[in-house]
């Protein structure tokens, strides 16, 4: 849900009975933060139903594909994505080679605090933020960038770094799934290579496995050195209709399981429920405003409007958060 639309910064179906044919992980049934009830039990027998060699809805492991949204289904997306905080903070390092952004806007708010109003110019201003906090250097150096970014970066409300903002029980589903034969990818609105830098190490989803959103880049030799160079153009937004392309193109399969958690995903669902044979599609909703954050149809980030009709009327999975998870984050170290 991001670059531009999503400002490049900016769940899931499941069938039926019975418990894998032991390749579960070796605690319980490899969900503990799952709180017993209809979400946990649609992913149990969903896996159980595909894996179990013989039966009629089994799926072979190459078919075996699971795709999953980052922002609001991996990790928190509030009170804003997590790429424009970084795009916010890039801004604010580089003014000092840009004394012009004192007068110009979105950067004059921006300097000043004002995030609202720096936003309040919409997508033109989002991707004008992202155009000179994202461009113009080499593929290398923006992956350090983010890297050091990551390694003092703190959310505004919670304090945690932002790579311990993700959900305890989306990394247990990731790690199920996998341990039963499932590829799982990340196909998000945010930037591909801004997600590949934390992925592996946060989700165990390889770089070759995220689909995201992305700029041009360009090949170059600097000082007789191959570089790619990125440029200051939108090459592919990865949100809403642009999820099924981006599966398309960059996986090949149409997933057989699809996770969500806002309007942005809708299309990925639809896209993975209108396939042949068992298929789980599962919107994660936010309900915890204690834990986390309460929101869905009047969200200005992450709005669940258009997918919470959808998914009761098609039966796909609603987990509700405040009464499915009985843990929101990993425990602190």
């Amino acid at each position: 849900m991001l670059l531009a639309a999503r400002c490049l910064v900016l769940a899931a179906v499941v069938c039926s009975s019975g418990l894998a044919d032991g390749r579960l992980q070796a605690a319980g049934d490899g969900l503990p933060s799952w709180n017993a009830g209809p979400s946990k039990q649609a992913i149990l027998d969903f896996v159980a139903r595909t894996t179990r060699e013989g039966g009629v809805d089994f799926v072979p492991e190459r078919e075996r594909i699971a795709t999953f949204d980052n922002d609001g289904t991996l990790w928190a997306e509030q009170p804003m994505y997590f790429q424009l905080f970084f795009a916010l903070d890039r801004v604010k390092a580089l003014a000092p080679q840009h004394p012009e952004w004192k007068e110009q806007e979105p950067f004059a708010s921006l300097l000043k605090g004002d995030t609202q109003a720096a936003l309040a110019g919409g997508e033109k201003a989002i991707v004008e933020i992202l155009t000179v906090t994202h461009a113009g250097m080499t593929t290398e150096d923006f992956e350090q960038i983010v890297r050091d970014w990551f390694a003092t970066a703190r959310h505004p409300t919670t304090g945690r770094p932002y790579t311990e903002m993700v959900y305890q029980p989306m990394l247990e589903l990731l790690a199920y799934l996998r341990a039963n034969g499932f590829k799982t990818f990340i196909v998000s609105g945010g930037g591909i290579e801004f997600m590949r830098v934390f992925a592996e190490r946060v989700y165990g989803v390889p770089p070759e496995q995220v689909v995201g959103s992305s700029i041009k880049t360009k090949f170059e030799l600097r000082d007789g050195k191959p570089v790619l160079i990125r440029l200051p153009e939108v090459d592919f937004i990865d949100d809403k209709a642009g999820k099924p392309v981006g599966i398309n193109a960059h996986i090949g399969r149409r997933p057989i399981a699809a996770f969500g958690n806002s309007d942005g995903d809708l299309e990925m669902l639809q896209w993975t429920a209108a396939g042949p044979g068992p298929r789980f599609c599962l919107f994660v909703h936010h309900t915890d405003a204690e834990r986390e954050w309460a929101y869905d149809r009047k969200s200005h980030i992450g709005q669940l409007d258009k997918g919470l009709d959808e998914a009761g009327v098609r039966g796909w999975t609603v987990v509700d958060m405040k009464s499915d998870w009985n843990v929101i984050y990993p425990p602190r170290g």
